[in-house]
């Protein structure tokens, strides 16, 4: 029986360590190249400089805010289109079956409760899935409004808010949604008791419970144009998560950083993976300066 040499790989563990950074380094730089050319969406990033506020015990359910709402921005007294929504806390049923809100207790506990559009900060579900692009910033308010003359009444962005606080008008064949009214919230004036304020804005998005469980996703299309700002190992992830960990190596107290926003593959592409290949390189040189 002849002897076979032993295989011998053609490549050592280090360099199999090299290749594969320099590969996550390339698919990196190909996400960008796979979207160029292609029409970007419209992104909102800047904030809305107000937004509605509503206390629930001095609301009283008379519906004036939702009338005002409809005869300044429609002509028209329907308060199904109204871009606030009033309606009582209740459940049906013993075992508390929801109508259209959970509320406490088996049967609700009454309380009147006003629905408002929270003004959402990037990403805006609304404004990221609209095919059109006609979901676009008041310049007075900077509330995320509705261009009728781009809206082509589709309704997808009604699925995609997980509050359902856009509007459709049938008659328009146009989605419409809450914009401030120029900064003087007509419902605001209507309200008798005191229950609605213009404030400052603020993000709601993290504490009000979605009403839509199941919003539509996001175009595999529009969201491949996200990648420069959410690619892996981006330099504005790298710098703001360097400076979140001086600042606590430091002894200081560091908040939550809004903008990094990071999902796994983000914190791997900027955290692990430059650590790795940079853990990888450190050692290839140091054996090769005290190799003996």
């Amino acid at each position: 029986m002849d002897e076979r040499s032993p295989i011998t790989l053609p490549c050592t563990r280090r360099q199999i360590l090299l290749w594969g950074g320099a590969s996550l380094a390339g698919f990196s730089v190909l996400a960008p190249a796979m979207v160029r050319g292609e029409e970007k969406p419209l992104i909102i990033m800047a904030q809305a400089r107000g937004m509605l506020a509503a206390d629930p015990v001095l609301c009283v359910g008379c519906g004036r805010c939702e009338l005002a709402c409809t005869e300044f921005n429609d002509g028209q007294a329907a308060p199904s289109r109204a871009r606030i929504r009033i309606g009582r806390n209740l459940n049906h049923g013993p075992q508390g079956t929801p109508s259209w809100r959970q509320g406490q207790g088996n049967m609700g506990d009454g309380l009147i409760v006003q629905d408002l559009c929270k003004q959402c900060p990037h990403p805006v579900p609304c404004a990221n899935i609209c095919p059109e692009g006609a979901i676009i910033l008041s310049p007075v308010t900077g509330a995320r409004m509705v261009d009728p003359e781009r809206c082509t009444g589709c309704r997808i962005c009604l699925r995609a808010c997980p509050w359902e606080m856009i509007a459709f008008d049938s008659e328009r064949r146009k989605a419409t949604k809450c914009h401030l009214c120029q900064g003087k919230p007509k419902c605001v004036e209507a309200c008798p008791s005191g229950a609605l304020h213009y404030v400052a804005w603020r993000d709601l998005t993290g504490v009000a419970p979605w009403r839509n469980p199941s919003p539509a996703a996001l175009p595999p299309g529009r969201a491949l144009s996200c990648q420069p700002c959410h690619l892996p190992g981006q330099r504005e992830n790298i710098r703001q998560t360097g400076a979140a960990l001086w600042g606590r190596l430091r002894g200081r107290r560091v908040g939550p950083v809004p903008a990094l926003g990071f999902r796994w593959v983000d914190f791997a592409g900027a955290i692990l993976v430059p650590l790795a290949v940079g853990s990888v390189i450190v050692h290839a040189v140091w054996r090769k300066v005290f190799k003996r």
